[in-house]
């Protein structure tokens, strides 16, 4: 029982945020921070566009699963943040969505964009973990 209490609180975690990820990425372009930064991503929300954001969030939160030496959960989050940035500056915006290499089609400062949001990501996931922990259900490796 408690890989499956483990497996749904890094899942839910993991789902968290994305929502709290996809909510930065729609705000900041909304207000024009991403523009500040000379960064073209201005997401719609749409529940097609989140749908599957939640879903990707969820399964990488399942990253939270493997230990990071002794690290709290919000800075695991952020660790294992640097997992979807990868794969978003290495493979989905330069092969999928033809943005160039590390999506610098998108602006110069592109690639610590992405950094930033998938931090927000992992520190909420972190942050969800550790408050859903602290109701009875303890983190992978925190108890």
């Amino acid at each position: 029982m408690k890989i499956l209490r483990n497996a749904s609180l890094v899942f839910s975690a993991g789902a968290a945020g994305a929502v709290a990820n996809s909510f930065f990425l729609w705000q900041a372009g909304e207000r024009g921070i991403a523009d500040l930064f000379g960064v073209a991503i201005h997401p719609a929300l749409s529940l097609s566009w989140l749908y599957p954001r939640i879903v990707w969030g969820g399964l990488l939160g399942l990253l939270l699963l493997i230990p990071v030496g002794r690290w709290s959960a919000l800075l695991r989050g952020i660790f294992w943040s640097l997992v979807p940035s990868a794969a978003s500056l290495l493979y989905f915006l330069p092969y999928q969505q033809g943005k160039g290499f590390l999506g610098q089609d998108l602006g110069t400062l592109t690639p610590l964009y992405v950094i930033a949001a998938n931090a927000i990501w992992g520190a909420a996931a972190g942050l969800w973990m550790r408050f859903a922990g602290s109701s009875g259900v303890k983190a992978p490796s925190e108890g």
